[in-house]
């Protein structure tokens, strides 16, 4: 990993721990932590095959899973990695760096309907590295694949930066909301669902 990611260098070395835990937490309250799985499932085909792009401690990759699509994650903390496999067994769970992100490397060379970048990620990739990262998840969809991101506008990373990078990084932004439940974009939202596409020509 060339540049530590902000999710090291800006947190307590018990965060992920603390994070692993927070979740677990909340699955055995019964909470609803699959959002962002239901809007990525409504954009693509049944069986698809979905990259869950800083995938933590697999709560969205596995409800993707859940609804019949086939699931690779990769997030930088093996501590969150780690989590997702005991937790998750199904899908495919990777250690790797997004910012340089190389999966047929890893054995997994097909390419992906979809991927989805939830939780925040962009917030906390090493700084500088967000085009990085969204050209390195790019290039692993398919033509016609879809991208959703979401993320907080208040965390450092400019939406007009963000548009700009993915048209640099081959996309085009289709849709934005203010929340993964469609609630409509407006200009002061404190949060942004944009929904990205890798055109077919």
């Amino acid at each position: 990993m060339a540049n530590p990611t902000r999710w090291a260098t800006d947190t307590d070395p018990e965060h992920s721990q603390w994070y692993i835990d927070r979740f677990r937490k909340l699955v055995a309250e019964g909470a609803d932590l699959a959002g962002e799985a239901r809007l990525v499932d409504a954009l693509v085909a049944p069986g698809s095959r979905i990259l869950d792009a800083g995938s933590g401690t697999g709560r969205v990759g596995a409800a993707l899973a859940e609804r019949g699509h086939t699931v690779v994650g990769v997030d930088a903390d093996p501590a969150l990695v780690e989590a997702a496999r005991a937790d998750y067994p199904g899908p495919t769970w990777l250690v790797a760096d997004l910012a340089e992100l190389d999966l047929p490397a890893l054995g997994e060379a097909e390419p992906f309907d979809a991927a989805v970048l939830a939780g925040n990620v962009l917030a906390f990739v090493a700084v500088g590295t967000e085009p990085a990262v969204l050209r390195r998840v790019a290039a692993h969809l398919r033509p016609d694949g879809v991208l959703t991101v979401g993320f907080g506008t208040e965390r450092g990373y400019p939406l007009t930066a963000f548009d700009a990078d993915a048209v640099a990084a081959g996309l085009r932004v289709e849709q934005r909301f203010a929340t993964w439940d469609l609630r409509p974009w407006r200009d002061d939202a404190p949060f942004a669902v944009t929904v990205l596409r890798r055109p077919a020509d």
